[in-house]
């Protein structure tokens, strides 16, 4: 009995092997189904170059509000973030000093008046009246010079953008208060030394900013800066904005868009350009003559709303995969779904 099944299980075995070479030399016989892929034709097309840079808004100009030497601090007539006008005064120093030359001032005139009595009559020498004259001027400029950096003004139209001391502190080398012009406002970018002859004076330019979300601003290219940073290979290109309504504010991040001219460069859907495994790579399938499709490694230019600019890897009028690459190797043949 224990015989017989034995016999009986190397019989179905041999039948089951038998049934599976039999069915695997069926299926060598079947031609194997080629791939399908859909395909799109794609072309040489003339592309602004748009460079993208960022950078953080500056005032037109910038201020610090300081006397020229220490002294007290007696009153600070601002606050930041208040307009000011050009001659405006802005902070009142200590005025001791300027009392006391100014009383020295007077007792020169006093002098003076009567010296230049007697030198009218003879009674005193060229000399000794160009001596008391000198005095006196000399007095006189000092108070001058003290008068300004007593009484600070505002040398430009502008905002005030930074207080550091408070009223009786004595002045120690840093600003008062810096004052910066902000229409027009400007900002600094560092553009690749590549497109150093691309790039002119007045050239618009397009500025967006995290503080408004979705609204642009219009500049100009002001200033060419004429020397190539050996370091960095890039130069300086300042940009104005207008900034009629002072929405643009120093120290804001923004991004500065520069159109350096059209290149021509083959323009293909973003579904035809597929990522590499294990690598940055991008490539495109291309359908060639003979019914099969090349792999074809490309450099990407700019994102066009669904398309992506090709700097280089697919010719004109070529006719990419758009569907169906994951079944695709270089040099497979396949079929074309209409």
């Amino acid at each position: 009995m224990k015989t017989f099944k034995c016999l009986f299980l190397a019989f179905c075995v041999a039948t089951a092997v038998s049934s599976c070479q039999n069915k695997s030399s069926e299926d060598a016989g079947k031609p194997v189904a080629k791939p399908i892929v859909k395909l799109a034709s794609v072309n040489v097309e003339s592309v602004d170059q748009l460079q993208v840079y960022s950078a953080s808004i500056e005032g037109e100009s910038k201020n610090n509000i300081a006397p020229s030497s220490p002294m007290r601090i007696d009153k600070i007539l601002v606050e930041v973030g208040d307009n000011v006008r050009k001659g405006q005064k802005l902070v009142q120093m200590d005025e001791a000093n300027l009392k006391q030359l100014e009383l020295q001032i007077k007792n020169l005139e006093v002098q003076f008046n009567r010296v230049d009595q007697l030198y009218q009559v003879g009674g005193v020498s060229k000399a000794e009246w160009d001596n008391i004259n000198l005095q006196l001027e000399v007095n006189r400029t000092a108070y001058r010079n003290l008068l300004e950096n007593t009484q600070l003004l505002s040398p430009i139209d502008g905002v005030v953008t930074a207080r550091n001391y408070d009223n009786g502190d004595l002045y120690s080398g840093q600003p008062v208060l810096i004052v910066q012009r902000i229409t027009p406002v400007k900002l600094k970018i560092n553009v690749s030394e590549q497109y150093f002859s691309r790039v002119s004076q007045n050239d618009a330019v397009t500025i967006e900013l995290d503080a408004y979300p979705g609204e642009t601003f219009r500049g100009k290219v002001s200033l060419i800066y004429p020397s190539i940073d050996s370091y960095t290979h890039t130069f300086t290109v300042e940009v104005t904005v207008a900034n009629a309504e002072r929405k643009l504010r120093p120290g804001m991040f923004a991004r500065a868009t520069l159109n350096l001219g059209a290149e021509n460069h083959v323009v293909v859907p973003d579904i035809a350009i597929v990522k590499r495994a294990g690598s940055g790579d991008r490539f495109v399938y291309v359908y060639e003559n003979d019914g099969t499709v090349s792999y074809r490694k490309v450099e990407l230019g700019q994102r066009l709303g669904d398309r992506f600019e090709l700097i280089s890897g697919v010719p004109d009028n070529a006719r990419v995969v758009i569907a169906g690459q994951n079944r695709l190797a270089d040099g497979v043949e396949v079929e074309v779904e209409q």
